[in-house]
């Protein structure tokens, strides 16, 4: 067995690099930014009112002032000439400030009489505007790699960018295994079990930004295995649910050796997990899950998504870990790293008092994976210990 260190750094070498494709910007989100997008104006492009009221210069700006009104500025229609002494101009928010104007009144400061206005409450510090490229200048940058998030298209969209270059979406095909597997809806035997982990890793893929594809159930014979591996061809990664153990029925690494699979490891020091494989076959990088439900997943968070994340060019990173303290006592770990199931609320973890990998109701109601590195002591309420979110 290796450790879980090990296991990610081969998985790691397995993740090559996607190519890049253009994007439009209305289909752009949630994908990678591949190459730094760099705007094509300034944002205003010009300098602009940010309330309604009344443009006229600060000097003029005196309790009981009058002046007169000699034109308006609109969104999208600015006035044209420049405003001079004793004068000043209707502006709406969003408006061109006029040439020879300083600052905006807010229109509930002043009183008007035809084309005359009274100023009747004294303006504050504001100048109520928004300065040219107050938000960004032409050539400032979003920078790549990124996963580009609603916030981001918009920025994207106002710095007048149509299309995006962002990585190719990898695609994943998924195997489960077995004999014993039915799909959801399907009347199951005496002896069968509905096929649940494709469909949550599926879910965890595609949320990543994947395109992910289940493959019909292989079932327990090496002509089955064969064929489901031909209908993964082509795609950058094939992953095996079940079968990868050394039991009678165990086929997978068995058939993948036969199709040239290329073996980086087989087992990893970790709970739960352990039966865990991978390699290449020709183009495509392989790996091979174990068959509990549990298992599957955890292994999912734990090397799955950081692999893909590798693929689109995010970096080779494990999953993301916070800490938080113990809400109650752990009894000491033995000597595979532990992923126990938890729930983490205002700053404090509990771990279920059940972790048997067979069991998708607590998994369902974790909201963390709670880490227990090799041989760990017993722990005390109140220790710090590190947990990966889910």
């Amino acid at each position: 067995m290796i450790p879980v260190s090990q296991a990610l750094d081969a998985l790691f070498a397995l993740a090559d690099p996607l190519g890049v494709e253009t994007m439009p910007l209305d289909r752009a989100v949630g994908r990678v930014l591949a190459d730094d997008a760099v705007a094509r104006r300034d944002q205003p492009p010009f300098a602009a009112s940010s309330m309604d009221g009344y443009a006229l210069k600060r000097a003029e700006a005196d309790m009981h002032a009058q002046l007169k009104v000699i034109g308006e500025s609109a969104a999208g229609h600015r006035f044209e000439g420049r405003v001079g002494a004793g004068q000043c101009v209707r502006i709406f928010t969003g408006a061109p400030v006029p040439e020879g104007t300083d600052m905006v009144i807010i229109q509930e400061n002043v009183t008007r009489q035809g084309d005359v206005i009274s100023i009747v409450d004294g303006p504050n510090d504001s100048d109520n505007i928004r300065p040219a490229g107050g938000d960004f200048a032409t050539g400032t940058t979003l920078s790549a790699p990124r996963i580009l998030s609603p916030q981001q298209i918009a920025l994207l969209a106002s710095m007048n960018i149509a299309a995006v270059p962002v990585i190719r979406q990898p695609h994943v095909a998924l195997i489960s295994t077995g004999d014993e597997l039915v799909l959801p809806g399907e009347d199951p035997g005496p002896d069968q079990i509905i096929a649940s982990n494709t469909f949550g890793l599926r879910a965890m893929l595609e949320n990543l930004g994947c395109i992910a594809r289940v493959l019909p159930i292989a079932r327990d014979n090496e002509a089955s295995l064969r064929m489901a591996f031909k209908l993964a061809e082509g795609n950058d990664l094939v992953v095996t649910i079940g079968g990868a153990s050394v039991g009678d029925h165990d086929l997978v690494a068995g058939v993948a050796a036969d199709l040239g699979m290329e073996q980086s490891f087989y087992k990893v020091a970790m709970r739960p997990g352990k039966p865990l494989m991978a390699g290449r076959i020709g183009d495509m990088a392989m790996v091979g899950l174990p068959g509990n439900p549990v298992s599957a997943m955890v292994c999912g968070h734990v090397f799955l998504v950081p692999m893909l994340r590798a693929m689109l060019g995010l970096g080779h990173a494990p999953a993301p870990r916070a800490r938080a303290v113990l809400r109650a006592d752990l009894t000491g770990n033995g000597p595979r790293e532990h992923y126990m199931r938890a729930v983490v609320e205002a700053g404090e973890v509990t771990a279920f008092d059940r972790q048997d990998s067979s069991l998708l109701t607590v998994l369902a109601d974790a909201n963390a994976l709670l880490v227990r590195p090799p041989n760990d002591g017993p722990r005390r309420a109140g220790d710090s210990v590190d947990y990966i979110p889910i």
